[in-house]
């Protein structure tokens, strides 16, 4: 749409909330399906939505337009898992025609034969989820995901220069002897490795304080039980993480979603594969972008962020996979 494309000497406005957080980064969903069944995220048989009520391109492309001509800077394209939608080139590419830097989060099973593609459309910014570093754990994590492909898809990307960041949820009793491991895979490869709190988010949310380790836990645990030196490194100010970097070369972050939330500083939107946008990931309430006509934008979008919580809810019911990653 014309109004998506901005003069060259133009600044898009300011996308602002009452509490005078800029809205400036929206994820993007382009479907609540993948091929993993990790069970944080969804139902071992979860059923995902019909593809008639997904998102067209040409839907993603106007809507996205529209709210990067008002301040959005980055779109991240997310799931579900991304690349298992069939139309998921054609809506990359009319993505990558709007005036804001574009990112991918993926959990790396299909991604490898992507990734020429992405570079030559200019997303060269990707987030790939891996759980554990040992194959027989990373499968039994995701149901059936192939650690070998995973850090195959990773290797090709730092090869062809893409800036790589490695997410990875940490559960006690599952995969927090991992850490020294992460911490070490970093130094080894430049990459950052960032460790999310488990957050309580779906129908298994009670049950979080069973795994649940805070990042307070793992950054002691990497200093006095792996040795490791943990530096402070500057981020900005509406990062989900904080970081820091070792004299090893590892850099790791945190997301302390749980223990040490960011709601004040917060700066995304999401909108849903079926074009609902949401202020928050803990709330299910939005509004609807699809069809809406260009000029009704104005009086749709301060509603939407009137709903942006200023401090962390303690829970949604709904699964992760129909949030966006």
């Amino acid at each position: 749409p014309t109004s998506a494309v901005l003069p060259a000497s133009a600044a898009p406005p300011r996308l602002a909330d009452a509490h005078g957080r800029v809205l400036r980064k929206l994820r993007v969903s382009l479907t609540d399906a993948c091929q993993y069944r990790c069970f944080y995220c969804m139902p071992e048989h979860a059923t995902f939505s019909r593809p008639e009520t997904l998102l067209r391109p040409d839907e993603y492309h106007a809507i996205c337009g529209e709210l990067v001509a008002r301040g959005i800077e980055e779109l991240r394209i997310t799931g579900g898992e991304p690349t298992v939608r069939p139309e998921f080139r054609a809506i990359v590419t009319l993505l990558a025609q709007l005036p804001a830097r574009l990112a991918l989060t993926s959990n790396g099973q299909l991604l490898e034969r992507h990734l020429e593609f992405l570079k030559d459309v200019g997303c060269t910014r990707l987030n790939i989820s891996v759980d554990s570093l040992d194959p027989g754990r990373f499968g039994r994590i995701t149901h059936g995901g192939d650690l070998r492909t995973v850090l195959g898809c990773i290797d090709r990307a730092a090869a062809l220069g893409f800036r790589l960041k490695v997410n990875a949820v940490v559960f006690r009793g599952i995969n927090d002897d991992e850490l020294g491991d992460f911490a070490r895979w970093s130094a080894a490869t430049g990459i950052e490795v960032r460790f999310l709190e488990y957050m309580k988010i779906g129908p298994e949310h009670a049950r979080t304080f069973e795994r649940f380790v805070a990042a307070d836990e793992m950054i002691a645990a990497l200093r006095t039980q792996s040795g490791f030196d943990l530096r402070p490194v500057a981020v900005p100010h509406d990062s989900t993480s904080f970081v820091f970097d070792t004299p090893e070369g590892a850099r790791l972050g945190f997301i302390a979603s749980e223990s040490k939330p960011f709601c004040g500083a917060c700066s995304r939107l999401r909108l849903s594969a079926t074009g609902v946008l949401r202020a928050c990931l803990m709330r299910e309430d939005g509004l609807s972008l699809r069809g809406v006509a260009p000029d009704a934008y104005d009086g749709i979008l301060p509603r939407v962020l009137a709903l942006k919580p200023t401090g962390r809810l303690h829970h949604v019911d709904q699964a992760m996979h129909e949030i966006g990653g």
